[in-house]
């Protein structure tokens, strides 16, 4: 099944691709793959999932936060390549987690966008190489920020 017919066949809900806050692009593709600027977690009203883990936010809301970004990706790729079909895989994604200096479950919360990813694209296509990280801060003070690198066909 393609990736257009898993959004609608799971019900997902893409918020409005975002315009640059600064002097970039959302997407460049070289060749055969697409560079995916970092994303906030916007919801479908165009708001911001904002907070630090681990103070404001606990494991599963950032995970939910972390999912958010994820359908804001996607949202961007359609926006920009026209169709999430022209999508072949997740090559990697680079996770920012906006966290207290002692939180460490940085892998779970970033699970929210890779199991998203996993559903539209399928768990081999939608799983790639992957870094979850924790940051003092995070413009805005998003919760989450995450840039994927995909291959095209």
């Amino acid at each position: 099944m393609n990736p257009e017919q898993r959004v609608k066949d799971l019900n997902l809900e893409l918020p409005p691709a975002p315009k640059p806050g600064g002097v970039f692009k959302p997407v460049v593709v070289v060749g055969n793959l697409a560079y995916v600027s970092g994303h906030a977690p916007i919801r479908t009203d165009g708001s911001l999932i904002a907070g630090r883990v681990g103070a404001d936010l606990d494991v599963d809301a950032a995970k939910a936060a972390a999912r958010q970004v994820g359908l804001t990706i996607l949202a961007t790729l359609r926006a920009n390549l026209g169709s999430l079909d022209r999508v072949k895989r997740v090559i990697k994604t680079l996770g920012m987690v906006n966290c207290t200096p002692d939180f460490t479950a940085h892998p779970l919360v970033i699970n929210g966008c890779s199991e998203l990813f996993a559903e539209v694209f399928g768990a081999d296509q939608g799983v790639g190489a992957r870094s979850a990280v924790g940051m003092s801060s995070l413009p805005s003070n998003m919760a989450v920020e995450i840039e994927v690198i995909f291959e095209l066909h």
